[in-house]
């Protein structure tokens, strides 16, 4: 493959900018590109600066920014491609350090992980019997046995008292009994 003057001005401009490139600037994609058009421009560009087109060349320098730019497409589309850390990602360059989080770290790999595990923990809960008192007294709250939810759900409550999910689901059901005591009279009844 021979590159004319025009196309190798190109390709000198292209890996001169790399360090100031975002992922999605690397892939030529807008941020709001779907997963097969991540995988569209990822092939094109992985074909396009593939180091065995340039093996050819004279200039080493120019070969390892070419080699670097190959690294950062492949780099590009392990990140875009997963939503978990695309959406981290795109956070990272949406802020104001923008120009410190164009690259996709070990760092950012373990904020991404743990930011998942926060929110599994946050919607299911942390200690095993917790969640199985909390899954039973949810089952029983869509079942409309309402009494049988609220004990299940305080039992998950004394595993994780600070849990806003089982706190939440706790109130609803208790609203439910409250509602239902008042119609059928029984609205001075000490629970």
């Amino acid at each position: 493959m021979d590159l004319d003057p025009s196309q190798m001005t190109e390709l000198w401009e292209r890996c001169a900018r790399l360090d100031q490139m975002d992922y999605f600037e690397v892939l030529m994609v807008e941020r709001s590109v779907v997963p097969a058009d991540i995988k569209k421009a990822f092939y094109r560009e992985s074909r396009t600066y593939h180091p065995d087109r340039f093996f050819h060349l004279d200039n080493k320098e120019l070969k390892d920014r070419v080699h670097e730019l190959y690294k950062r497409v492949t780099e590009a589309y392990y990140v875009l491609r997963d939503d978990a850390k695309r959406r981290q990602y795109t956070a990272n360059i949406s802020g104001p350090e923008r120009a410190q989080k164009l690259r996709f770290t070990e760092s950012s790999e373990a904020e991404t992980r743990a930011a998942s595990k926060r929110q599994v923990e946050e919607q299911i809960g942390v200690h095993p019997k917790g969640r199985q008192f909390y899954q039973t007294g949810a089952a029983d709250a869509d079942a409309g046995r309402w009494a049988s939810a609220e004990r299940n759900l305080k039992m998950a409550l004394t595993y994780e008292p600070a849990n806003t999910r089982y706190k939440e689901k706790l109130a609803e059901v208790q609203k439910v009994l409250l509602e239902e005591s008042r119609k059928q009279g029984d609205a001075f009844k000490i629970r």
